[in-house]
């Protein structure tokens, strides 16, 4: 028995060594009400309210908006300064997007509050959005994003963007808000 109790006695030596090698990064309030952990900024409470809605749901639709709507919680700690949405499943991989009508408003579709400048982007090729916020929304506050698709997919199906939220600061550290789904029909006729 003394191979057993030997082995735990090194491990149990091993991790007090870990233990008092270990200092913790101290968190440093920054700009904004933001959390800094080693030079990165972080949400205290990140933002995980997502919902995705459009009014436009068949195949080739023109004139549609997808809202992107986005729930800061109170204790967020920082403010909203980026978020990246990408398509990750769908039929149609080439639907283009007029990233230059991009918008973004406080509250919900078919009830805007003021509205929210933006700087959007969008890689066709990686089916990748990046919308920066130049005055990010705040703690408690909810946004939403309109994006603008040239026309809607042409094949019918349930598409699937991953949203990720970045806190305003620098380094902002990333954080997965949740996975939107959008169902695109065919026009049937009767």
């Amino acid at each position: 028995m003394r191979g057993p109790r030997r082995g735990f006695r090194l491990l149990a030596a091993s991790a007090a060594v870990a233990l008092a090698v270990w200092t913790p990064l101290p968190l440093v309030p920054a700009a904004a009400g933001a959390t800094e952990l080693g030079e990165q900024t972080s949400f205290l409470r990140a933002p995980w309210k997502l919902r995705w809605r459009t009014y436009y749901s068949t195949v080739f639709d023109r004139g549609g908006e997808y809202y992107v709507t986005i729930e800061m919680p109170e204790e967020a700690g920082a403010g909203l300064g980026a978020l990246e949405i990408r398509q990750i499943s769908g039929a149609d991989w080439r639907f283009s997007f007029d990233d230059s009508r991009t918008r973004a408003f406080l509250g919900q579709p078919r009830r805007e509050g003021p509205p929210v400048p933006v700087q959007a982007s969008f890689n066709d090729a990686s089916r990748l959005f990046r919308i920066s916020f130049p005055t990010p929304p705040t703690p408690g506050q909810t946004v939403t994003v309109a994006l603008r698709p040239w026309s809607n997919p042409s094949s019918a199906d349930v598409y699937q963007f991953s949203v990720v939220a970045f806190p305003a600061g620098p380094n902002p550290v990333a954080q997965q808000v949740g996975i939107a789904r959008m169902s695109i029909y065919e026009l049937v006729d009767f």
